[in-house]
């Protein structure tokens, strides 16, 4: 089975996930044990920061406001009131040593091994029968709801009351799966399934939740018919998806919603009626760590990515731990090289600019930061903003803008490297987007590799939906994209018009190309950690463990948001995945060369 490959185990919601099990030894002192790390800035450093918030929207208006109480052991800090989330995140040093390159490797060797998720370029096509069942039978078995506790009200931000006893978006993708197995066993037409009386397991849903299980269990069948080619019966059946589904209504009705038109577009390319929504060419960018296609004059930072930046954890989650990593890495550097594979806004490094500006025992003499992308205008002007912080920082700065149409331009002696600096390259949601084109992703490897960089920082979606089976990979993305849209439900209100965009632009076209596309078409390809695992070590690449510092800044980031408590955080070894209700959603890795 496809899935196997991924080492992807479904969640059992059945039981109590504690996010913050694998932390719990970084809550005390921030996870520091007394003499062997130390603080490297306070507040009291720090410049006048509310113009760098301006250039994003009001940037800093709606990021949610907190006090943190410390132990008597930390130090009592005045947290800075222009920068919000920032105030209390204190990165901490630890330098290892730098490692040297490896012989080369090509991506091919790789996907040969792991043929059955990344696929050939002739795909093959397979019928979907009750085997193919098997992996949503995995994920029906832990359809108990999940007991999660309710959002803590003492945040600042408000957030909607999530019911305890309502079942999940993904908890209804699992009971819809438990009852579409009993149909298929049985050959029943799914047409009957809206007036089929549910079995004795589902009785205790009430009238929303058991629509909702019909709805899903159609969806399911939808795409069940199209895998084997009974185009007739599908089509009768996403007649009846449409109907029950919404753009804007709960968020089953809403995922749905993208799924079936997803499924109707399949079908239609594969009964000739052609219209090749899933495939437009164009531009990308990428956001929440998908590549989305924009027109000219779409491509400065949107109202939609900056408000889910704020009431969202999973950006900011992902980004504080993988900061405080470089700051660790580089603690004995005078003269700083990060160079970022894919840079936007830059929010991230006026974090890191802090830390090293604020260095005392060890000044930082130059900090270079190299953004690489494709829009020269938008990396230009976050190339000014970050200058402009730098400077209010007195912190020395350079700043070089790498303009690529894609990554075979990206060549060593683009660099500006000297020999006494020390590198770290940070890699966010760009790997995954070269899996149709291994030898870009094996000529970027080899040009990192030849920049010998101190310290690599990955973030990538952990997900598993590049299986040359259709079903499955259907099967994979549905439970996927369901805790994207249960997330959005929790975190913004249903007629909030950035979520509706982010759900149509973001998640929407996602979900079109993964499940409506095939071949080079299909650039929506995402593989989980494991996969990257296999793929670095024909690199020589070695995995970091996260320092307890670091480990800490993610659950304090978590904890921040309004529905922080139901963002899970976990260790995959030395990995750290972060989620939503114990569904993985994103991985964060550090890596080193020897």
């Amino acid at each position: 089975m496809a899935s196997a490959f991924f080492s992807f185990e479904p969640y059992d919601c059945g039981r109590v996930h504690d996010v913050q099990a694998p932390l719990k030894n970084c809550e005390t002192n921030g996870g520091l044990t007394k003499g062997e790390e130390t603080q490297l800035f306070g507040s009291e450093d720090w410049g006048d920061l509310d113009y760098i918030c301006s250039q994003y929207a009001s940037y800093e208006d709606s990021i949610p406001r907190k006090e943190v109480i410390l132990s008597d052991e930390e130090d009592q800090q005045q947290p800075f009131s222009d920068f919000g989330m920032l105030d209390d995140f204190q990165f901490i040093i630890d330098s290892p040593p730098f490692q040297a390159p490896d012989e080369s490797v090509t991506l091919d060797s790789v996907l040969t091994e792991l043929s059955d998720f990344v696929e050939p370029k002739n795909e093959r096509q397979y019928p979907t029968t009750l085997g193919s069942l098997e992996l949503l039978n995995e994920y029906k078995s832990g359809y108990n709801k999940m007991n999660v506790g309710r959002i803590n009200e003492n945040h600042h931000e408000p957030c909607k009351v999530v019911d305890d006893q309502r079942l999940s978006t993904e908890e209804v993708m699992r009971v819809a799966g438990a009852q579409y197995i009993q149909f298929s066993v049985r050959n029943d037409d799914h047409l009957s399934m809206l007036s089929h009386p549910f079995s004795c397991a589902f009785s205790g849903l009430g009238r929303e939740e058991t629509n909702d299980v019909e709805l899903a269990s159609l969806l399911l069948a939808s795409a069940e018919k199209i895998g084997n080619q009974q185009y007739d019966r599908a089509s009768k059946l996403l007649t009846q998806c449409a109907y029950l589904s919404s753009s804007t209504g709960n968020p089953v009705q809403r995922v749905s919603f993208y799924f079936a038109e997803a499924l109707q577009e399949r079908l239609n390319r594969e009964t000739g009626r052609i219209s090749f929504k899933g495939g437009k060419k164009g531009r990308q960018r990428m956001e929440f760590g998908v590549a989305i296609d924009f027109e000219e004059g779409q491509m400065t930072p949107s109202s939609a990515h900056l408000e889910c930046h704020q009431k969202i954890p999973f950006c900011q989650v992902l980004q504080f731990p993988g900061v405080q990593a470089i700051v660790e890495s580089v603690a004995l550097a005078r003269k700083v090289h990060l160079v970022d594979l894919g840079i936007q806004a830059g929010i991230a490094w006026t974090v890191l600019m802090q830390a090293l500006a604020a260095r005392h025992e060890c000044p930082v003499e130059l900090f270079k930061l190299t953004g690489i992308g494709t829009d020269e205008q938008e990396i230009q002007d976050t190339g000014k903003r970050l200058a402009n912080f730098a400077e209010s920082m007195g912190l020395p700065f350079s700043f070089k803008a790498i303009i690529v149409s894609n990554m075979d331009d990206l060549k060593e002696e683009l660099f500006d490297v000297t020999e006494d600096e020390a590198i770290a390259v940070y890699s966010p949601f760009v790997l995954r987007t070269m899996l149709t084109r291994s030898e870009r992703l094996d000529s970027l490897m080899r040009v990192i590799r030849n920049l010998n960089p101190c310290l690599m920082v990955v973030t990538e979606i952990e997900g598993c939906h590049n299986s040359p089976s259709f079903f499955n990979r259907f099967i994979e993305c549905l439970f996927f994209y369901s805790a994207f849209f249960d997330c959005l439900e929790a975190c913004m209100d249903r007629n909030n018009q950035n979520r509706i965009t982010t759900e149509r632009h973001y998640f929407g076209q996602g979900i079109m190309n993964i499940v409506a596309t095939e071949g080079e078409e299909r650039t929506f390809r995402h593989v989980g950690i494991n996969v990257w695992r296999a793929f670095f070590a024909r690199f020589g690449m070695v995995e970091i463990e996260f320092s307890h510092s670091s480990l800490y800044q993610a659950n304090l980031i978590r904890k921040q948001f309004a529905c922080g408590s139901l963002c899970t955080l976990d260790m995959n070894k030395k990995c750290l995945t972060v989620g939503w209700k114990g569904t993985p959603l994103h991985s964060l890795s550090v890596w080193k060369f020897h």
